[in-house]
């Protein structure tokens, strides 16, 4: 598996206030951490930006930014790594290329299989019917 680091220089992080419960703390301290990761002017390889951007991701832009919010733990710092990690993550997720899928038939087994219950569940559904009487 190869893995591509992603340079920080390229990486804008700003500190914003986090959200939810927190106590008097959480209306004073930005420990949250906004990640911006512009994809089209990053170092990495040209097959990878193209998979990231090919990604149907909520986090992406349409200008081809990604956007991760780390507001997990209590310092700016430790979130600050989390969204970086988180980027790592992502990033390693397209680093693969995907499997190219191959064609196959179904076995003669499996189409006998499939013809037996379709006359099975055909027979039950026949019994459902009107009864005649002669």
């Amino acid at each position: 598996m190869l893995k591509f680091l992603v340079d920080e220089r390229e990486v804008e992080l700003s500190a914003i206030r986090a959200q939810g419960a927190g106590g008097q703390n959480v209306n004073k301290v930005s420990s949250a951490v906004h990640l911006r990761f512009d994809i089209a002017a990053s170092s990495l390889p040209d097959e990878i930006k193209e998979r990231l951007l090919a990604l149907s991701d909520s986090r992406i832009t349409q200008e081809g930014v990604l956007v991760l919010k780390a507001q997990q733990h209590r310092t700016q710092e430790m979130n600050r790594a989390d969204a970086l990690a988180r980027l790592q993550q992502v990033i390693d997720g397209v680093s693969n290329p995907p499997k190219p899928r191959r064609a196959t038939k179904p076995s003669y087994g499996s189409k006998q299989r499939r013809l037996e219950s379709k006359s099975q569940r055909s027979a039950t559904k026949e019994l459902r019917g009107k009864v005649n009487k002669e």
